[in-house]
């Protein structure tokens, strides 16, 4: 696909090439807050399971990466949709 240059008698504002550029990284930024979120209830679970060994902190360690797998496919999910909206303004 290729843009649409603007008429002669059209004025082109570069304030909305900015606008749309910071809603770009604004939403790489959410995207990499959900994925640090995620990653850290990974870690979580993995400190669980490496130092108890009682068996409702196996419990507790599937919850959390559950919970981390959810959050990132969410995270993924959130991204690809707001990605989509922003390139078809």
């Amino acid at each position: 696909m290729t843009e649409s240059l603007p008429k002669e008698d059209e004025k082109v504002d570069p304030r909305e090439g900015l606008a749309v550029s910071r809603t770009q990284l604004a939403n790489e930024r959410t995207m990499l807050a959900y994925l640090r979120t995620a990653l850290s209830l990974y870690a979580a679970a993995a400190l669980l399971l490496q130092f108890f060994e009682k068996d409702y902190y196996l419990g507790i360690a599937i919850i959390l990466l559950v919970l981390g797998t959810l959050l990132l496919a969410f995270g993924v999910y959130r991204f690809v949709s707001v990605d989509r909206k922003i390139k078809a303004q």
